[in-house]
């Protein structure tokens, strides 16, 4: 029963272990100078957030830069 337990627990592991793991991309190319600080994904798009303040939106499937966001500095 024990061995019927483990067979079932290790089927269930190799089953659904790509089932949650994220599609992320080979290499990311940023612009001269840029580091990245965050990186986040979405259906078909993912972000990165530099450390000059700026959000670098890229297509999932191309790799190609669709949208740069700055972010402005509010001062308090």
């Amino acid at each position: 029963m024990i061995l019927g337990f483990i067979v079932i627990v290790v089927l269930f592991v190799t089953k659904f272990s790509d089932a949650f793991s994220a599609d992320l991309p080979d290499t990311i190319t940023l612009p001269d100078g840029s580091t990245a600080a965050a990186f986040t994904q979405g259906k078909g798009w993912y972000a990165v957030v530099t450390d000059d303040d700026r959000i670098l939106i890229y297509n999932q499937k191309t790799g190609a830069l669709r949208q740069t966001i700055a972010i402005e500095n509010q001062s308090e």
